[in-house]
């Protein structure tokens, strides 16, 4: 069980990361280390499936760089192997005049990373694409698109094995020891030996960095974001993707719409503390992650920042009431009988000690380790540019 290099995580991030290695170097002795008994059990195959622009993030940050990188390396990559996709183009709705600033701000901000052919929308431009939108007005996104996440994993998956790569699902990372030139990892059904290990182990990502001796200061704090679905007689309120202009006091977007890839159109999420890291259900609790949370000194400054937004967000997830309330910004005619529960997807944030949220991609680089400590949206996008990116430090490692 010796390999050139192990990849700890099977979402979309470490499967890139795999291929990527595979591709630039066929024949690398690699294998890929999953806990579950599939692939792209979590953040991967929970998200809505979007293809993100970049419009939102600040020029120059990894996920500014790696999402448009990314954007293209993905669309490229689902034309060659039929994966469905749709780029079906979004708005950013302002609903009142003091959004607009706000939404000029995002404007800005596209063109500054370079999106084409982005632009500013009336009420009457608004309502010729979205007729049941109440706008201010808004910002048309042509690149925003729709993808399957979990059949691009799948075929990722595919030509890893093909290229020699190995699998070991239900493998659970419990140790890792450094003798300086090897590592040794212990999982719940094996011990494997490498010369490089490339954690990408997403909501749990912080316990295998810590394993090796990094990140000792960071925390993953798993936020749950809860949907409801449009019954099928009322998808006709959305024709593809609405987004309200985010709340520069909370660092999430807000409840918005999707259309799926495969049919359905989507209404959220919230964004609400989950009490176990895997918790996509209300009734989810781990009484010693949720321990961890509340002791670490990081998440006190958070609830004191963000107290009163995050009631609110808690507010909404008992309340249907309450959250049909919050997507009626976006679309009056929306009612409360219109919508359906859906699914759930839970966010691993990394938070710090002093309580900063991690703004953007967060990579520790090490002699014989890559720690992938905060990779949310928009990692799946971005995947096979972070998947490059990873590759390339695995290879000058070796060269050291």
């Amino acid at each position: 069980m010796k390999y050139n290099v192990i990849v700890i995580g099977g979402g979309v991030v470490g499967l890139a990361s795999a291929y990527r290695i595979l591709v630039q170097q066929p024949g690398t002795k690699l294998c890929i280390l999953e806990k579950e008994a599939a692939i792209a059990l979590h953040q991967t195959g929970n998200n809505s499936g979007v293809i993100h622009s970049g419009i939102y993030y600040k020029p120059g940050s990894l996920k500014a760089i790696n999402c448009k990188t990314g954007y293209s390396q993905l669309l490229q990559f689902a034309a060659e192997h039929s994966i469905p996709h749709d780029i079906c183009g979004k708005i950013i709705v302002a609903t009142n005049k003091s959004e607009l600033q706000a939404l000029d701000n995002i404007y800005h901000r596209g063109l500054a990373n370079d999106l084409k052919g982005i632009y500013k929308m009336n009420p009457d431009e608004v309502k010729e694409r979205e007729p049941h939108v109440k706008a201010e007005a808004a910002i048309w996104v042509p690149q925003t698109g729709i993808i399957d996440y979990k059949e691009f994993s799948a075929r990722l998956l595919q030509l890893i094995q093909h290229q020699g790569g190995e699998i070991f699902l239900n493998n659970k990372v419990e140790k890792i020891e450094n003798d300086q030139s090897s590592f040794k990892i212990t999982t719940s059904r094996a011990v494997y030996i490498t010369s490089f290990v490339i954690n990408c182990a997403g909501l749990y990502s912080d316990h295998i960095a810590q394993m090796t001796g990094q990140a000792q200061d960071l925390q993953i704090i798993p936020f749950r974001g809860e949907y409801f679905m449009l019954k099928p007689e009322k998808e006709y309120l959305v024709n593809n993707l609405i987004y309200p202009v985010p709340d520069p006091n909370f660092p999430f977007l807000g409840v918005h719409f999707t259309r799926l890839i495969h049919g359905g159109r989507e209404a959220g999420p919230n964004a609400v503390l989950a009490f176990r890291r895997e918790g996509y259900n209300k009734s989810d609790i781990h009484f010693r992650e949720l321990f961890d949370i509340l002791r670490f000194p990081g998440f006190h400054k958070i609830m004191k920042k963000y107290w009163r937004e995050g009631l609110g967000e808690m507010y909404r997830s008992w309340s249907k009431t309450a959250f049909t309330k919050a997507l009626q910004k976006l679309i009056p005619d929306i009612q409360k009988e219109d919508l359906v529960r859906g699914g759930s997807g839970v966010r691993a944030q990394t938070v710090d000690i002093e309580g900063n949220l991690s703004d953007d991609f967060v990579i520790f680089d090490q002699p014989g380790v890559l720690n992938v400590c905060n990779a949310p949206s928009p990692a799946a996008t971005s995947s096979l540019s972070i998947g490059s990116t990873i590759a390339n430090s695995y290879f000058k490692n070796k060269k050291r």
